[in-house]
């Protein structure tokens, strides 16, 4: 049953988020299944915002995801792909599922339109979306806790740079109301983030933040493939972003 369910979350994180399906062929082959997973769960909450008409239908399946959450946990899944390799993943890790449902948390701001309050709001909703996930690969691919600050620095420039693709593209939900504060702030904690040394195993949860300077030159202007992997594979070599 696993082998099924993680073999479609890979092909649909291929298809919807090349980044972090690029990033993970870079991890161990025994833990490439179970990141995968991770993305996948994350892709089907990134989903829910752009497939939904009314707020109230998104809380819906936000709080579907959270029951999720917890039957995969308890090893009693729901028919349903991502679920099932979560299931695979809480049985292989014993991950607990804080870290979960606080992504699921953070992706209530995607029902909102309009721009975030402040940075320290735009800031809360990227630490428990972008670096969450960071953290939570980071934890499957051996590192407990020791890298959640590296997940902070490095989930922040990835968001970041994100948001401001998505404002380049017309996205009319999150926007910056400061673009240009935005990219500020995403080089800052690029440059935080690649400072860091010794990532060791890791570093296949932090490799997408490896593509935020490509990013950053023209949000509007999409990176060709080869050119991701380039950078991706340099940051390998190199053992660092």
């Amino acid at each position: 049953m696993s082998a099924a369910a993680f073999e479609a979350c890979a092909q649909a994180v291929r298809r919807a988020d090349p980044d972090r399906h690029l990033s993970a062929l870079f991890a161990p082959a025994t833990k490439r299944p179970l990141l995968l997973a991770l993305y996948a769960f994350n892709l089907e909450l990134a989903r829910i915002a752009t497939s939904v008409r009314e707020p109230m239908m998104g809380e819906i399946r936000l709080q579907w995801w959270r029951e999720s959450v917890d039957l995969a946990h308890a090893g009693k899944p729901r028919a349903h792909d991502a679920v099932q390799a979560l299931a695979a993943l809480f049985a292989a890790t014993g991950l607990p599922t804080d870290l979960f449902h606080a992504t699921i948390d953070a992706r209530q701001f995607d029902l909102l339109d309009g721009a975030f309050a402040d940075e320290a709001q735009r800031d809360t909703y990227l630490d428990g979306t972008s670096a969450n996930v960071m953290r939570l690969a980071a934890r499957i691919l051996g590192a407990g806790d020791s890298l959640d600050d590296l997940a902070r620095e490095a989930g922040l420039a990835y968001g970041l740079a994100g948001l401001l693709r998505n404002r380049a593209h017309g996205h009319r939900r999150l926007v910056l109301a400061d673009p240009t504060a935005a990219r500020r702030d995403a080089r800052r904690h690029w440059e935080l983030a690649r400072r860091r040394r010794n990532i060791g195993p890791a570093l296949a949860a932090f490799l997408p933040a490896a593509l935020v300077p490509l990013f950053l030159r023209d949000p509007a202007k999409p990176v060709a493939l080869h050119r991701r992997q380039l950078a991706l594979l340099a940051a390998a070599l190199r053992g660092r972003l």
